[in-house]
């Protein structure tokens, strides 16, 4: 197991980006290795990896970073299947479920403007970082890796090429982003244009026209002397600022989800926030953010029914009820339509013996019961059946009209 993980890992060099094969790197070498690596890889069975959850999270370890673990060794194990070194996974089913997300607190629409109106005055560079994470929903390493020759201001849009990671916290590496779709372009309010035009007007020219040192040169986001920006130190002023901003504490990430629900809750459609945001499918958008769309799926069945309710000239008109009378979302909306069936007990033309009502609508509810006593069967045969009126090709019998 040990030969074949270090191998694995120098296989994977190749294809992984830097940050994952530095955290590939330290699961195999850190636990995995140390737990497995003495046993031989067609040895390997579920109740080693079983045992190896078991003393993990005995030892103290976190669910997650276990959990990780576990995903690496399996992605490991899934790479011999095919090579016939092994005929199954022993990693599958995994023995620790995923962990769930734990849910995520996202600012107000007030709470972002009063930190940005605070950072304006204390730290404004930490203020247009976040104008621009907020404004356009761009990720923090794909804002920190922006460069002034993707950023045009005239057109409205920026281009999103790259983005900026540290590895173990140390090593700083421009890559590219995390899926297809994120290398994409994004448009750009005023807003955000403002926050780009003060970035502008305080870069170093190095920054704004010298490339000899690309890409690591020509950042909107960069230090006096023009060097890129450590993550982690713009994490640190950030939650330093909202302390003193006297706002919840939040990561950077957390400014992605903010530009999504107000893009939501204002009614902005689903799939134009995908776009935006840059996911590779639209489920994405709708997983991450199902809890946003209650409010946009009811009104989208209060749009049919004013819709068909205008088109209908015969519909009675019912007063508009105010929110505070309406009933609770969970139950239907039986006062908003008032079913009248005046029933008649007058036969109609066409058929003597019918007790159809006329002048009724068709609908699919049941109508309600009759309160009235049904007529006495005492004028039916023991069969039935009523004799018929006329017997011209009748056999002198029809059935009783129920």
């Amino acid at each position: 197991m040990a030969d074949y993980l270090s191998a694995w890992l120098e296989t994977k060099a190749y294809v992984l980006k830097p940050t994952t094969l530095a955290r590939y790197r330290d699961y195999v070498t850190g636990d995995l290795i140390p737990a497995l690596g003495a046993l031989k890889l067609d040895e390997l069975g579920h109740r080693h990896t079983a045992g190896f959850v078991h003393t993990q999270l005995a030892a103290g370890r976190g669910q997650v970073t276990v959990h990780r673990c576990l995903a690496t060794l399996s992605s490991a194990l899934g790479d011999a299947v095919p090579q016939h070194r092994l005929t199954h996974n022993p990693a599958r089913p995994a023995v620790l479920p995923r962990p769930p997300t734990a849910e995520r607190r996202i600012w107000t629409a007030e709470e972002a403007t009063r930190f940005l109106r605070y950072c304006h005055h204390t730290d404004p560079l930490i203020a247009d970082v976040c104008e621009l994470l907020i404004g356009t929903g761009i990720r923090k390493g794909e804002a920190l890796a922006l460069h002034w020759h993707d950023v045009h201001l005239n057109e409205g849009v920026l281009y999103v090429r790259y983005t900026l990671s540290a590895i173990n916290n140390a090593r700083l590496v421009i890559t590219s982003p995390k899926t297809r779709s994120s290398k994409n372009w994004v448009a750009i309010s005023p807003r955000v244009a403002a926050a780009l035009t003060r970035r502008a007007a305080e870069a170093p020219d190095s920054a704004l026209f010298d490339r000899s040192s690309y890409p690591f040169t020509g950042l909107v986001f960069c230090r006096p002397d023009g060097g890129p920006l450590r993550p982690q130190t713009v994490l640190d002023r950030f939650r330093r600022r909202a302390e003193e901003a006297g706002v919840p504490r939040i990561t950077l990430h957390d400014l992605r989800h903010l530009a999504a629900t107000l893009s939501i809750t204002a009614g902005i459609p689903l799939t134009v926030v995908s776009k935006t945001l840059r996911h590779s499918t639209l489920s994405t958008t709708a997983n991450l953010y199902s809890h946003l769309t209650h409010q946009a799926a009811h009104d989208a069945v209060d749009a049919i029914d004013t819709a068909l309710a205008q088109a209908d000239p015969t519909a009675d008109r019912q007063p508009h009820w105010p929110a505070w009378l309406r009933p609770r979302r969970d139950h239907p909306n039986g006062h908003r339509i008032r079913l009248t069936l005046p029933y008649s007990t007058t036969p109609a033309a066409s058929s003597p013996n019918a007790s159809t009502p006329q002048g009724v609508r068709a609908t699919t509810m049941r109508p309600p019961r009759r309160t009235t006593r049904r007529r006495p069967l005492s004028h039916l045969w023991k069969n039935g059946l009523r004799p018929a009126k006329t017997l011209v090709g009748t056999t002198g019998f029809e059935p009783a009209t129920p």
